[in-house]
């Protein structure tokens, strides 16, 4: 079965607003098995819009993937990060091993 990735592309408003969100969303990604690939390091955008984070964050299979989206856990998160921030986020399986 494929692997599934989170893939956010995030502008943080409010940084120390977000603290909150960042404090609460890993027990939802844990939960799921996420594990963390890319966690806003350095970036230099090429194309397209600037984001300020790139986070991607990888699961076991996209079903994991999605039920840690829609978890009552990742949502209460989303609640905290929706004030403070804009994100879009796409969930993505990967290739076949």
């Amino acid at each position: 079965m494929p692997k599934a990735y989170w893939i956010a592309l995030v502008t943080v408003t409010d940084p120390e607003a977000y603290k909150g969100y960042q404090a609460i969303a890993p027990a939802a990604f844990t939960k799921y098995g996420g594990r963390f690939i890319v966690r806003g390091g350095p970036s230099v955008t090429v194309e397209g819009a600037e984001w300020q984070r790139h986070v991607v964050i990888e699961f076991d299979s996209m079903d994991l993937a999605t039920a840690c989206y829609n978890s009552p856990e990742y949502q209460e998160a989303r609640a905290h990060r929706d004030a403070v921030a804009t994100a879009s986020i796409v969930i993505v399986e990967g290739l076949p091993s």
